[in-house]
């Protein structure tokens, strides 16, 4: 049976800052195997990688989906906004290469004419300081991460 809330780490880790959300979900998996996360139990992380088809599936039988990813917001580097789908607006560019490949706005939308999608989706973005490649983050991102880590966790354990 799924677990009642997914928490999903969007990037790609081999981009610098643009693996932000990838970085985020083992830090949340390490938190949570050291039972510093009140209901972790009933909390699924998952590293989606740079989304996909393969996230839609993954979101059924959910209660809540969190969703954490780099984000253009043109707010300064570092920065973490939470957001509603509602809110979200991809300027992604899809190079239409693979059957596979669309934003994870699309897969949301798929999932809801499926009756798959969790009845409260939220959206973390945070602001990139360089995407280049290159494995890790900025020096900049990775001293932002205890914030970002508060952050998200306020939203999927407020408990703490």
């Amino acid at each position: 049976m799924a677990k009642e809330t997914i928490v999903i780490g969007l990037g790609n880790p081999l981009m610098a800052d643009e693996g932000i959300g990838v970085v985020l979900i083992e830090r949340l998996e390490a938190l949570a195997r050291e039972g510093k996360i009140p209901g972790a139990d009933r909390i699924q992380f998952y590293d989606g990688g740079t989304g996909g088809m393969n996230l839609l599936h993954v979101l059924a039988g959910r209660r809540k989906a969190v969703l954490i990813d780099c984000a253009r917001m043109g707010t300064e580097p570092g920065t973490i906004r939470r957001f509603t789908p509602d809110q979200v607006q991809t300027i992604k560019q899809l190079a239409h290469l693979s059957l596979h490949e669309v934003d994870i706005l699309k897969v949301l939308d798929i999932s809801r004419q499926l009756g798959e999608c969790p009845e409260e989706v939220v959206f973390f973005g945070i602001e990139p300081l360089e995407i280049c490649q290159r494995i890790g983050l900025s020096p900049l991102l990775e001293k932002q991460i205890p914030y970002c880590l508060h952050s998200i966790l306020r939203d999927i354990a407020p408990a703490l």
